[in-house]
């Protein structure tokens, strides 16, 4: 067995009676994590109590940096200490056992990036597995991915990375306050060589609230999509097929939303030019890792 230390890496803002319900829902789990870390983006009237919150239920608090939830996840997690950094969500529950089986897949493949299904709280019976978390299409939306246990899917709030992912400089794209940007995360982390797959054992209860929403802004929205369906088709998987769709479908939105799209179509190209300029940089450094041919020898 590896020897894993998972740090708990939580978001959250403005939102302390949900995550109160989170952390005590940890709290009760039989299996402990390493660490539990708190990265607040709440506004200044909320901090306290969230401090109150997080000194009550023994974690790390830690002022975020308030430029978004993607900021946030990064912020977090390049605070966290241990092997493995378990993302987490400020309103999800857990069943019986759940962090346990986090640790257990973990220590069989502590390689791989893994992923937890979601229930919500409405749904019921709840019987693991949940359905896979959903994988970026060409068009800009999560489909099913056909092999959950090798697939370009990401949980946003409910991963397990090694640490070395965030070590050899991958960041979730900060671009973007929210939206799709998790699902071009999963798709650059699959081309960057991790095995993405699902916990079968155990998943999250998701107390979502749509109209309780961290951020909610449509263009972000919109330029986020954009952003995920440029890099996953002209870097990731550049196939002709999957080049026409994302093409006929920023075409589209554009047509029908000239208002939004257009501004996020320069935020999607601005972004995805930084992640060109990242995955050159990785291409680079595979290819100097390669052993030198013999004509370059001489």
């Amino acid at each position: 067995m590896h020897d894993i230390h998972m740090s708990v890496a939580v978001v959250t803002r403005n939102r302390p009676t949900s995550l109160e319900r989170t952390l005590q829902s940890l709290r009760a789990q039989d299996r402990q994590p390493w660490e539990v870390i708190v990265s607040d983006d709440s506004d200044d009237n909320q901090i306290e109590h969230v401090k109150r919150i997080t000194d009550t239920f023994s974690c790390q608090y830690l002022r975020g940096p308030r430029r978004g939830l993607y900021s946030n996840r990064n912020h977090v997690a390049l605070a966290c200490r241990g092997t493995h950094i378990r993302t987490m969500d400020d309103d999800h529950e857990f069943p019986p056992r759940h962090f346990e089986y986090c640790l257990r897949a973990a220590a069989e493949d502590p390689a791989s990036i893994w992923i937890i299904g979601e229930y919500l709280p409405t749904q019921q019976p709840m019987t693991a597995p949940p359905e896979c978390p959903g994988q970026l299409h060409p068009r800009g939306f999560s489909v099913r991915p056909a092999d959950p246990n090798d697939c370009w899917a990401i949980a946003d709030g409910a991963t397990i990375y090694p640490r070395t992912v965030f070590d050899q400089g991958a960041r979730l794209a900060e671009g973007f306050r929210f939206g799709a940007a998790y699902l071009e995360f999963g798709s650059r982390l699959h081309w960057l060589g991790y095995r993405i797959r699902q916990i079968a054992g155990t998943f999250v209860i998701h107390h979502y609230e749509a109209l309780n929403r961290s951020f909610s802004d449509a263009e972000s929205d919109i330029s986020s999509r954009f952003f995920a369906m440029l890099c996953h088709s002209f870097i990731y998987q550049p196939t002709l097929h999957n080049k026409f769709l994302s093409t006929l479908q920023i075409g589209r939105e554009s047509l029908v939303y000239p208002g939004l799209a257009i501004p996020a179509i320069r935020a999607a190209l601005n972004e995805y030019r930084r992640q060109l300029q990242f995955c050159a940089t990785k291409g680079k450094q595979e290819s100097d890792r390669l052993p030198a041919t013999a004509e370059s020898e001489n």
